[in-house]
């Protein structure tokens, strides 16, 4: 009880259209007082329209907004205690410091109860004296440290400083909450990192609720109590910086957060992972066969000698961070990204190791088989050592394939695509299972059979350890020796080279 007595605002089954378009969808969340809360999240995830729901700029389509407990979905915003601080800080240029933090004591009313002639007292508005918004605006740029400066031109100051304008002249109405929404945005990079710390410094004086909007990660953890991690308009995650960054829930987050190494695993025993053609021993516990994310972060991975570590590959790039150097190191087809304190020679081989603990893994949500894959000199795609008929057409939009095979562009421009390491998609529904394995085009064998309510979710593995998930109506056998074919109009095709690299002209 004490938690929810604690918390300043709920948002509850929130939900958010425009045009029939869902931008925040089914949105759950509670605020603790004095709380840095960071919505994170891409470019038109819902961030900003949920931080306008919250002000009182929009309205929920469903759902309800609560303050303090009471109900505040359909209450305007200059009824709320809330402010707002936005990325183009809105400043007066024809008004000085002062006046600007100012400005809105001038136009506010208070309630104060008066003595008439005949004794009676009564409720009344009345504007705040001068006095008042004196002491109230002088104790607002103390706070940001902007006191000296009182009667500068806004024109006169620097981008960090308007910025603490913008925020002593949010604060100077004592809001419950402050609302930011990306104010950072419009700096470079230096003020930035020196308007993060002073931020969170500055939340730490004031000790009101900070609700914060960023699509910038280093933001997100430099500052917060607690991040909430959106795509699609629905939270991915909620957590401190800490749980976010070491125990992401799902690719997505990983990835976003900072910089990962994601890979497709399979659970081949009991703390059993195999990855990069390999099998690690793990911490997390999964059913046999499933098939899962796998996160290593670059910094977690040690860089050994060839044969020293547990897979072995090529180094093929370096860059030099200031205080690591970034390797790529290539083991098969697939790219492991790795931070070492040493000046390496690339070009050679080398080995990776990675402790258990190390190794985080995540349920995975299947929509489509991903392959890392390769375009032969037939033009095939080939997933799994075996040629598959595709249309390449798709790797250049507008192309066309010329008789000697090369793809053409819209410009004239030819391409040859022999060797090109593409990303191969393949929907759950779209591969065929055959009875006689000799009618696919590749061979495999069933290893799991799940029943999903309406359908089976089958994993069909060849000999090469490439698992065909499939969705089908059909009952099969475990260990039943299958064919697996797919229509080429059903792969789906992208390059992860940019298409120059491939032009033959």
């Amino acid at each position: 009880m004490a938690m929810k007595d604690n918390v300043i605002i709920s948002i509850n089954n929130v939900s958010k259209e425009y045009d029939g378009v869902l931008v925040v969808d089914n949105f759950n969340l509670y605020i603790k007082k004095g709380e840095f809360v960071t919505f994170l999240g891409p470019s038109g995830c819902g961030k900003t329209t949920t931080l306008r729901m919250i002000a009182g700029f929009e309205k929920p389509t469903s759902g309800e907004i609560l303050l303090n407990g009471s109900d505040i979905t359909n209450l305007p915003p200059y009824e709320r205690p809330v402010n707002t601080v936005f990325q183009r800080y809105a400043l007066f240029p024809h008004l000085d410091v002062y006046e600007n933090v100012a400005f809105g004591l001038k136009l506010k009313k208070v309630k104060k109860v008066v003595t008439d002639r005949k004794g009676n007292q009564k409720e009344v508005e009345v504007h705040l004296s001068k006095e008042e918004i004196d002491s109230k605006v002088r104790k607002a740029l103390k706070m940001v440290d902007l006191e000296e400066l009182e009667w500068r031109d806004i024109s006169t100051l620097s981008g960090g400083q308007q910025q603490r304008v913008a925020i002593a002249r949010a604060i100077v109405n004592e809001p419950e909450i402050l609302l930011l929404d990306e104010p950072l945005g419009a700096l470079d990079l230096k003020m930035r990192k020196e308007m993060q710390l002073e931020l969170k410094e500055m939340h730490r004086k004031l000790g009101i609720t900070f609700i914060y909007v960023t699509h910038d990660q280093e933001e997100a953890l430099t500052m917060s109590d607690t991040i909430v991690i959106m795509k699609d308009g629905m939270i991915q995650q909620i957590g401190t910086p800490e749980d976010i960054y070491n125990e992401p829930n799902n690719a997505f987050v990983a990835d976003f957060i900072g910089e990962s190494n994601i890979y497709e695993g399979t659970m081949v025993g009991d703390k059993k992972i195999r990855f990069l053609n390999h099998v690690f021993d793990c911490v997390d516990e999964f059913p046999l066969n499933e098939k899962v994310d796998v996160v290593l972060r670059p910094e977690d991975i040690k860089l050994g000698l060839v044969n020293e570590g547990m897979v072995n590959g090529k180094l093929t790039s370096k860059v030099f961070k200031g205080v690591h150097y970034e390797y790529v190191m290539m083991v098969g087809r697939s790219e492991v990204v790795i931070q070492d304190t040493r000046n390496l020679d690339i070009n050679c081989e080398a080995s990776i190791s990675v402790v258990p603990f190390d190794i985080h893994i995540m349920n995975k949500e299947f929509v489509n088989n991903v392959y890392d894959a390769y375009i032969d000199k037939n033009n095939n795609v080939v997933i799994s050592e075996e040629a598959f008929e595709c249309d390449i057409t798709q790797l250049i939009p507008g192309s066309t394939v010329d008789d000697e095979g090369y793809l053409v562009d819209q410009k004239g421009i030819r391409y040859d695509l022999t060797d090109a390491d593409v990303k191969a998609e393949v929907g759950l529904k779209d591969i065929e299972i055959l009875d006689d394995e000799e009618e696919g085009t590749v061979v495999g064998e069933i290893v799991s059979i799940i029943y999903k309510g309406d359908h089976y979710q089958v994993i069909v593995r060849t000999d090469e350890d490439e698992d065909f998930v499939v969705d089908t109506e059909y009952t099969w056998n475990e260990n039943d020796k299958v064919g697996v074919k797919i229509a080429p109009n059903k792969i789906k095709l992208t390059l992860k080279a940019e298409a120059k690299n491939y032009a033959k002209d």
